[in-house]
């Protein structure tokens, strides 16, 4: 794998990874709006321990990713899954 397929792989994972960890640990504002009843965004969202913890969960998965691909367990080349040539 290159380096940019596996930047492409890591920002993909981060990206799903980010909306995975954003409903941890948020609670909504306790006094709903008076004339709409709409409660809004949370009042402390802390954004930045989730984009650490996501950088860090997206790291270990990618690392996982890229030791799968890369490894001959699973290879299309040869193997049980290799096709079958004619």
């Amino acid at each position: 794998m290159g380096w940019f397929t596996g930047l492409v792989l890591y920002l993909l994972i981060w990206w799903t990874v980010l909306f995975a960890v954003l409903p941890f640990g948020t609670k909504p504002v306790a006094e709903a709006d008076e004339q709409s009843g709409w409660r809004g965004a949370p009042a402390h969202p802390h954004l930045g321990r989730k984009v650490l913890a996501t950088t860090l969960v997206a790291l270990l998965v990618w690392g996982a990713c890229v030791a799968v691909i890369e490894s001959p367990w699973l290879s299309f080349r040869g193997g049980w899954l290799a096709l079958h040539r004619e």
